[in-house]
């Protein structure tokens, strides 16, 4: 069930509840039910797949929420925490993070410190409604607001993958987690085994993650990896991104990309479909 169901499921019960105790006589308590009620239709219709704007939370570059969001979205930040924190205690079987290859890592919210991989890594957080914990260095984090059950744009998506590379590069682990480590952080990390190379396309790279770790990946997820596979296809004049030829291609102009090409090179070399490639990805938006 997405989040926009469940949410609007807890809205609604909220909602009744109000009502009924307005209808005894207990108004002052029937207000707060009230209030909550309308914040949660708020992100209910704000995490809909046909409008999806997570930023509606505020949830900054550094990770952090302001003060008006946390008092607007208080009571839905506070239990996104609590749920996460719960049912990580109650998975316990579950490993917090899993090595999907050398250096990258997949995983769940590292509220601990014990909950991030070994060798100090730089962090992807796919997550909207969880903060960035302390311990986390903001140099070393990145922030790809996405919300549960849905997936992060194909730009954003293109940006992680960028981003991961030059960690990689660098020497640094990369760890990309959301809530439990089992959708939207799983949909990145497989345009990150794309792009490192590690796999020929998302769906090899959804082999290798399954091997290694449980994920639950939906068809927004898949939709949105295919948006991405055939904007590279685009931008590297091959015919589909399903044969061989299409993804050597897509890798191609992949590793040029990483490599470090400039944006003046790439942009004297593309046609006009690979410039609408281009603004599908915003690279250069």
């Amino acid at each position: 069930m997405g989040i926009s169901k469940v949410i609007g499921i807890a809205g609604t019960t909220l909602l009744v509840t109000s009502v009924g105790l307005w209808k005894i006589g207990l108004r002052i308590v029937a207000v707060p039910f009230l209030a909550t009620s309308t914040i949660a239709y708020i992100i209910a219709v704000a995490s809909h797949n046909s409008i999806n704007i997570p930023w509606i939370l505020g949830k900054n570059s550094k990770g952090r929420f302001p003060i008006w969001s946390s008092v607007l979205f208080g009571p839905f930040l506070i239990l996104a925490r609590v749920y996460a924190t719960v049912k990580r205690h109650m998975r316990k079987k579950e490993a917090v993070y899993n090595m999907i290859t050398e250096g990258v890592y997949l995983g769940g919210w590292p509220f601990m410190l014990k909950h991030l991989p070994p060798g100090d890594p730089s962090v992807i957080d796919c997550t909207c409604e969880l903060p960035r914990s302390d311990f986390v260095p903001t140099n070393e984090y990145l922030c790809v607001p996405t919300w549960d059950t849905r997936a992060p744009t194909i730009s954003q998506i293109e940006f992680a993958a960028c981003w991961a590379c030059e960690k990689r590069a660098k020497g640094k682990p990369v760890y990309v987690h959301c809530a439990f480590g089992h959708g939207r952080s799983a949909c990145v990390v497989c345009a990150v085994l794309v792009a490192l190379g590690i796999a020929e396309n998302w769906k090899d790279a959804e082999n290798i993650i399954r091997e290694k770790r449980k994920i639950k990946m939906n068809a927004v997820h898949r939709k949105t990896l295919d948006d991405w596979t055939r904007a590279w296809c685009l931008l590297s004049g091959t015919r589909s991104p399903e044969g061989a030829e299409g993804t050597e291609a897509i890798m191609n102009a992949e590793k040029n990309y990483y490599l470090g090409t400039s944006s003046l090179e790439i942009l004297l070399h593309l046609s006009q479909p690979q410039l609408a490639a281009l603004k599908l990805l915003d690279v250069y938006a």
